[in-house]
């Protein structure tokens, strides 16, 4: 049986490329160049003095990033007003637990007012301030009583 030679081909090694030094526009002498700037050449100790004398950043003022975005300020707009029409209907607590004052100054969202949640007026409760404390500090709590539902429940 006669095997078969293959050749390989050997590639050669790539030469590692070598900075050429050529004649600064400041200075006029031959250093390796650190910046091309508007068609000069400048090595590092000429670019550093250039930098911090004549050429500077531009200024920018940005625009600071909105509070809430337009789509979230109609919502509510819409939300104030629906909130007083609410509260004048249902102006008795609903929730009426130890220490009730009686009269609805706030509006309980039971579910949340993430996205639509904040215009649903289904999930919403009229409740007095001293109300609307508790339910907040007791979660577990007013959930068994059915002031607040879970967010995935929708």
């Amino acid at each position: 049986m006669v095997e078969k030679q293959t050749k390989k081909k050997t590639i050669p090694p790539i030469p590692e490329m070598q900075a050429k030094k050529k004649i600064c526009s400041c200075c006029s002498q031959l250093k390796y160049i650190w910046k091309n700037y508007q068609g000069e050449r400048f090595c590092q100790q000429c670019w550093s003095k250039q930098t911090s004398v004549t050429v500077a950043k531009p200024t920018v003022k940005q625009k600071p990033i909105s509070r809430r975005s337009p789509k979230r300020a109609s919502e509510e707009r819409q939300y104030s007003l629906l909130r007083i029409d609410f509260l004048i209907k249902n102006h008795m607590c609903q929730a009426h637990l130890s220490g009730c004052t009686g009269t609805a100054t706030d509006v309980h969202h039971k579910q949340g007012r993430i996205g639509k949640l904040l215009l649903d007026i289904l999930k919403w409760l009229a409740v007095c301030r001293h109300c609307h404390d508790w339910i907040e500090t007791h979660p577990k709590e007013a959930q068994e009583l059915g002031f607040s539902l879970k967010r995935n429940s929708i």
